[in-house]
């Protein structure tokens, strides 16, 4: 069995993040500044601490790369 159908898959997901990204674009930077925002201080960063936007931006995400129902 050949492994080139899982990198052709991994390409084709990869060419359309941009796309999703420029989509999700008020998620992906609520998300980084909450990252920073518990990042920064003594205290080290939580598992799970930004999981509210984590979520937000993994379902805008999925949105935006489902395929358009024809």
């Amino acid at each position: 069995m050949s492994g080139r159908g899982v990198w052709l898959r991994a390409r084709a997901r990869l060419r359309r993040f941009p796309a999703a990204l420029a989509a999700c674009g008020d998620q992906a930077a609520a998300y980084g500044r909450c990252v920073a925002a518990a990042a920064a201080g003594p205290a080290e960063l939580r598992r799970d601490a930004c999981l509210e936007e984590f979520q937000a931006l993994r379902e805008c995400f999925a949105r935006a790369v489902r395929p358009c129902p024809s």
